[in-house]
């Protein structure tokens, strides 16, 4: 990271500006201006949606090259209750990136089912290959974190007729995951945990599996795997259409969780769900191969303990004869890749992972040249890199080597040669767009300009010729432009923010300065120090930091957090400072030793690390006042908040931890053996790092805030800390938000109400 590196005051005029830390001047950027500004206001950030960002609906690049499309407020109107004639619905549109031609593909009015006289809400849309026919989601329902059921219609698009998959006595909003055949004959789904498929000319329904039952689900995932290996949709169309591949997990080894819910109706009513705990039975899964013409499901044919494995990826091996599999240990140190025969379900190994700790990742192969070689992402040389693998893992070359990590891939255009990723091999606050060659020749080239110092992001076309580019800042908000890749020249400007950056232009703005410090071993930590606009070097400033510090994030990065971001400014417009500091283990991309140091001392390592940061910044910045020191986070980062007021009583006056994990041994097995280890083999470990071992050493104030239908980080562990206070006559502030998930949002208020909590906290003690 670049030490010291200060961002001035912005004014955020339009168009025009000064270039930040030395980079040429691009309608990011922009001029200081004085401004007489009144102070922000949380009704301001989280009731009136004063500073929301622009949006373009749903982007789509078309896979024959032609351009992209978007969903679009659409011309069509019709009456509303009082009578009166207004827009109502979307149009799915298409433009051509070279002439920036508009054409509307599906008007609002031929999504209107029969019966209806309303155009269908547009969740999500794909098209089929060739474009003949497009599959509208409407209606979805939630399911633990995303709205993954819900209804499906297909859209003729040569005679507009619109027809709802799945048959006529299903229930509403329960189809989940309906794709086409690759030829778009057919459409496959999963309903009430069985897979189905339906011949888009016949509309008939075939029933492929049925074994589904309370404890037996096809097609889809338990709430672990969802959450903890990013997977929901649970089957995959073999490329010729003749069978598809899927997952069954049996959830019945795995105890069930149950949350009550005391408001909704009269009496309380539960909602039960298997949830495996650290040590706890997981589900077993395993892998099946149905061909339709049959019904007929053949069996990967692994051996040993399925509830001590994971299946974390599977997809087709670029054929319609094998499967790739990817099969871990529980420990999640080692990662077995096959090829299964989609006829016997006979095993071949081809390829293993290993690590001395923990494989952090897991990704999809992709496969190049003609299925010879396939892509695969791993550290096995300390560093985050893209490798080439051959199909039958003999050969493994690395395409990115250096001492940087890569930290996705992009795009693949094997016609030129190229893999395109995202990596920042000089700043780890931020991002930019990378490629190197396919041949293994391994010098990168970067390919975003300077100019947009900051975080980048890229939705790249199938051939690697255009993209949509996102750019922001910290404090800049982000705009989304039209490159070619060629030469990253900027074809159009999509949205730009100007209204926003407009409202930011009069605001008194505190600065932000990036830099590092040292932990007592000499490591560096990388953070970020905001201060007010009326800054006095002079004077004593309280400071509040904000902390994840879990393996899942980075909150030290040069991107605009919107909401956050103005509520850390309104904190010092207040008075305040406000800091964070990316501790060991997080997912900033500084390499395997940063990220695996962490193995087993999941509460000891970062909370070090945090506390040795405040030490250092006391030193370095003498308008700290160490008398005053605060820290909140969320989640993982509710959690370090209590190790910071447990461990380091001393440094800490004020936190507030929102959604914690007091004990590590009450969260999933997936998440948290990967990091701890295996319950039986680290019991002393698990001992060190829970935070409610140490609750007897508070000293400071603590606010505990909890969603009592939070799913993820239950609020039992709140439950057991606040038990564990009172045995040590430990006085603190509490708040419960009933019937509220892991991300303490729903309900009618509940975010200004948080906020204004949480601001007032600070305010009153701090």
């Amino acid at each position: 990271m670049n030490s010291n590196r200060l961002f001035k005051r912005l004014a955020l005029t339009l168009g025009l500006g000064v270039a930040l830390s030395g980079c040429q001047a691009t309608s990011d950027t922009v001029a200081s201006q004085e401004t007489t500004a009144k102070p922000l206001t949380l009704e301001q950030i989280y009731k009136d949606g004063e500073f929301r960002s622009e949006w373009i609906g749903r982007i789509r690049w078309l896979s024959d090259g032609s351009g992209y499309t978007a969903v679009e407020k659409s011309s069509y109107k019709m009456k509303n209750d009082k009578g009166e004639m207004k827009s109502a619905g979307r149009d799915i549109v298409q433009y051509d990136p070279k002439t920036n031609k508009r054409t509307v593909l599906i008007s609002a009015e031929q999504l209107i089912p029969e019966g209806s006289d309303k155009p269908l809400s547009i969740h999500n849309y794909s098209w089929s290959k060739d474009r003949s026919q497009a599959l509208i989601y409407t209606n979805s329902k939630k399911v633990w974190r995303s709205n993954s059921r819900g209804d499906y219609y297909i859209l003729n698009l040569k005679n507009s007729k619109l027809t709802k998959v799945g048959g006529s006595d299903y229930q509403d909003s329960r189809v989940m995951f309906a794709k086409f055949s690759p030829d778009a004959s057919k459409v496959a789904y999963v309903y009430l945990d069985n897979i189905y498929v339906q011949d888009l000319s016949s509309m008939k329904i075939t029933q492929l599996t049925f074994d589904a039952s309370k404890s037996t689900i096809n097609g889809l995932f338990d709430w672990v795997y969802e959450e903890e290996f990013s997977i929901r949709d649970g089957f995959r169309w073999s490329p010729d259409g003749s069978r598809i591949a899927y997952w069954q997990l049996d959830t019945s080894g795995s105890r069930d969780f149950h949350m009550i819910n005391n408001t909704d109706t009269l009496y309380p009513t539960l909602t039960t769900f298997p949830y495996p705990k650290v040590g706890e039975k997981n589900a077993a899964a395993k892998i099946g191969v149905v061909a339709l013409n049959t019904q007929k499901t053949v069996w990967a044919k692994f051996k040993g303990d399925a509830h001590n494995m994971y299946i974390p990826r599977m997809s087709w091996a670029d054929n319609s004869d094998e499967v790739i599999i990817q099969r871990m240990n529980r420990k999640q140190d080692t990662n077995k890749v096959y090829l299964v025969s989609a006829k016997t379900g006979a095993l071949n190994h081809i390829y293993t992972e290993k690590e001395e700790t923990f494989i952090e990742w897991v990704y999809d192969v992709t496969w190049i040249d003609d299925g010879k070689s396939f892509l695969w992402i791993s550290e096995q040389d300390d560093w985050r890199h893209i490798y080439k693998i051959s199909r039958d893992g003999k050969t493994v070359v690395d395409l990115t080597p250096g001492a940087f990590d890569i930290t996705s891939i992009k795009s693949i255009d094997e016609k030129a040669g190229w893999v395109y990723f995202i990596a920042s091999p000089d700043d780890v606050a931020q991002r930019y767009l990378f490629r190197a060659p396919l041949d293994g020749s391994g010098k990168k080239e970067r390919v975003t300009p300077a100019q947009f110092a900051g975080t980048n992001s890229y939705y790249m076309d199938a051939a690697g010729q255009w993209a949509i580019h996102t750019h922001s800042s910290f404090d800049v908000p982000s705009t989304k432009r039209l490159v070619s890749l060629k030469d990253h020249k900027i074809e159009r400007v999509l949205t730009e923010n100007k209204a926003l950056k407009a409202k930011l232009a009069k605001l008194d703005l505190g600065e932000t300065e990036f830099f590092q410090v040292k932990a007592h071993d000499g490591v560096m930590l990388d953070g970020y120090i905001t201060t007010p606009a009326n800054f006095d070097p002079n004077k004593k400033y309280p400071i509040i930091f904000y902390v994840y510090g879990e393996p899942a994030g980075q909150t030290v990065k040069d991107s605009w957090r919107g909401g956050s971001y103005l509520w850390d400014q309104l904190l010092t417009q207040k008075g305040f400072i406000v800091a964070s500091i990316d501790n060991r283990g997080t997912k900033a991309p500084k390499g395997r030793a940063w990220r695996k140091s962490i193995y087993a001392k999941a509460g000891v390592v970062p909370s070090r690390d945090q506390s040795d940061a405040v030490k250092e910044m006391v030193k370095r910045f003498p308008f700290i006042d160490e008398s005053r020191v605060g820290i909140w986070g969320h989640s993982g980062g509710g959690t370090s908040t209590l190790n910071a007021l447990f461990r380091y009583p001393e440094q800490y006056k004020v936190g507030i931890a929102n959604a914690p994990v007091p004990d590590l041994r009450l969260y999933d097995t997936i998440y948290q053996e990967r990091y701890s280890g295996l319950l039986e083999d680290n019991k002393e470990n698990y001992e060190q790092s829970v935070a409610i071992n140490f609750a007897k050493n508070l000293r400071g104030k603590l606010l505990l805030v909890h969603g009592t239908g939070d799913d993820n980080v239950h609020y039992q562990g709140s439950e057991r800390l606040i038990n564990e206070l009172i045995k040590h006559n430990k006085q603190f502030d509490f708040m419960s938000y009933p019937n509220r998930s892991h991300g303490l949002w729903e309900g009618e208020g509940t975010t200004l109400h948080l906020k204004t909590m949480m601001t007032e906290y600070f305010l009153d003690n701090l």
